[in-house]
């Protein structure tokens, strides 16, 4: 048997070995993530009224001592959360105090580069000085988006969203080389695939490539990782009380606390990104419509409109327009076609009223505990300005659930415009009588779809689960069933106990247009039954029957008038 003695230079080479691979690799290792974070850095389009932009967390620690935070108990506990001595969410003094100093600090943009199995993901995260979003208004705000590298399979990306967020392959983002674009909405700072997106999905955001563009160049890419405040439970932004949390007056956790609403950390990554809804082309393209809606519509209005111009010059030449040119204006008297007139001006004033008031609202007071406010917040309104909005409450704030924004005020303000250019010129108290009757019965039409919609929208909620999931099943399901108005009340039991009071049912603006439609209608029946001639034409209008003309020229116009 062989003996070997130990050699003790031997031990100590291998030993100074190891140790300069491991001072290499400790060397290196950051080197590759920041060159890796280089590559992929995105490049930020920001709406053209955004008011704050990724900032380092010095432009707080310069105000605030971060190392003792402000502290509150709350529902039993102690938190922890850094207050903003410039303002409050009840001001725009962070806001201003942040503009005034945005030269100072210049931009920054935090990234942090891990791996999971056996994918690498780079995480970029902006630290923005306040949060002015549609939903909910407070200090600080945490966004991120990331890119996800399988060792075998096509890149992905995620972006955050308010309390959720969007998955998108490879292909489906645009980018310059690897620099990923990412499209920030106004005030919520929520990222998005597309320019033009925002209409459609969770919320109603307002994005835009109309204003600030941040390239790599532009901002301070800083390793995460390396931050001291990184691993504190903290809320960046003043908190009152319980109410805050619910409100969505809060401030966010930082990086590695912030989580979706299903309670996904994003600090995970690739586990939170795959969780994320994932990007629809289909949906990209209704995205387009909506953001570019109201120019398609002017456009579509205009071509009609001259259409009918064209029509109504036809109609002088051949017959004239009479003494006062527009038909709803022949009032002489007490009798069936000057009431109708009458009624049919004052169906038009309110209708247009009720284009810019609520159609149906569902609005709810939130109570944390013995924290009362006995106030009123709308968390579903369909309206003709903005289209239909649902916001739910949760236990970590206002959560978006779904919007269309379509402005229909438009749709109807311009067939308001296209009635009365119709009746330009029109002979006959009938003819005039069943454009006032169409146009009323297309209003009471457009508030009879939106008690279906509300009839149907239980569907959204699906079976419901435990907890403050199951209030959104049950409370939807309530509205579904009991369409023109009711109340509900239910308790969610959270990391802080609420008490929800709801009512719902048709807005101001519904029952004006309901009013409209039924005054319009009414003074259609008058002038058909009326069945006067307004004036005398320049030339007989022939009859039907004769062969040189079976439907004249006016009447196939009138027509034509009365289906648009």
């Amino acid at each position: 048997m062989r003996s070997y003695k130990l050699k003790p230079k031997a031990i100590l080479k291998k030993v100074f070995f190891v140790f300069i691979i491991v001072s290499i690799l400790s060397i290196f290792s950051p080197l590759c993530s920041a060159q890796l974070a280089d590559e992929y850095a995105p490049i930020f389009y920001f709406e053209g009224g955004e008011n704050c932009y990724p900032v380092s967390v010095s432009y707080l620690s310069d105000l605030i001592d971060i190392s003792n935070p402000s502290s509150k108990t709350i529902s039993g506990e102690v938190v922890n959360y850094y207050d903003n001595s410039m303002g409050t969410v009840k001001d725009n003094g962070v806001i201003d105090d942040y503009k005034n100093k945005q030269s100072q600090y210049g931009y920054t943009v935090y990234y942090y580069v891990g791996t999971s199995g056996t994918s690498t993901f780079i995480q970029y995260w902006m630290f923005y000085a306040f949060n002015d979003g549609e939903h909910n208004r407070h200090e600080g705000d945490w966004e991120m988006v990331e890119v996800v590298i399988p060792s075998g399979g096509e890149k992905w990306v995620a972006y955050s969203q308010h309390y959720s967020g969007q998955r998108a392959t490879w292909d489906q983002v645009e980018k310059d080389g690897n620099n990923i674009k990412v499209y920030v909405a106004r005030g919520s700072h929520a990222n998005y695939l597309r320019s033009y997106s925002g209409k459609v999905g969770i919320a109603s955001d307002i994005v835009g490539a109309n204003g600030k563009i941040l390239k790599p160049s532009d901002y301070s890419l800083v390793e995460l990782n390396t931050q001291s405040w990184l691993n504190q439970d903290i809320f960046w932004g003043e908190i009152n009380d319980a109410n805050d949390f619910i409100s969505g007056s809060a401030g966010p956790q930082g990086p590695q606390y912030r989580q979706d609403m299903n309670g996904n950390l994003m600090w995970d990554g690739v586990s939170w990104g795959s969780g994320l809804v994932q990007a629809d082309n289909t949906i990209f393209m209704l995205e387009w419509f909506l953001y570019n809606f109201v120019l398609i519509f002017v456009l579509i209005a205009l071509a009609t409109i001259a259409l009918i111009c064209f029509r109504i010059y036809r109609r002088y030449k051949k017959y004239g327009l009479g003494p006062r040119v527009v038909s709803m204006l022949y009032i002489d008297g007490i009798n069936l076609k000057s009431i109708g007139n009458i009624l049919c001006i004052v169906g038009i004033i309110i209708a247009i009223i009720g284009l810019f008031g609520q159609w149906y609202v569902v609005s709810a007071d939130i109570d944390v505990e013995d924290v009362a406010d006995n106030v009123m917040t709308d968390i579903l309104v369909i309206d003709g300005l903005n289209g239909v909005q649902i916001t739910m409450p949760g236990a970590d704030g206002p959560s978006p659930m779904g919007t269309i924004a379509v402005p229909f005020y438009l749709i109807l303000l311009i067939g308001f415009i296209f009635m009365i250019l119709a009746a330009i010129g029109v002979t006959h108290s009938r003819k005039l009588g069943m454009k006032y009757l169409m146009r009323g019965i297309r209003l009471i039409v457009v508030i009879v779809i939106i008690l279906v919609v509300i009839m149907s929208i239980g569907m959204m909620a699906g079976a419901g689960d435990e907890g403050s999931d199951s209030f959104v099943s049950d409370f939807l399901n309530e509205i579904s069933s009991s369409p023109m108005g009711g109340q509900y009340s239910y308790t969610i039991q959270d990391d802080a106990t609420a008490q929800i009071d709801a009512e719902w049912g048709l807005g101001s603006g519904a029952i004006l247009i309901l009013l409209s439609g039924v005054i319009l209608m009414v003074a259609g029946i008058l002038e058909i039954m009326d069945n006067k001639i307004f004036f005398e034409t320049k030339q007989p209008i022939e009859k039907k029957g004769k062969k040189k003309d079976k439907n004249s020229d006016l009447q196939k116009d009138e027509k034509s008038d009365i289906e648009q």
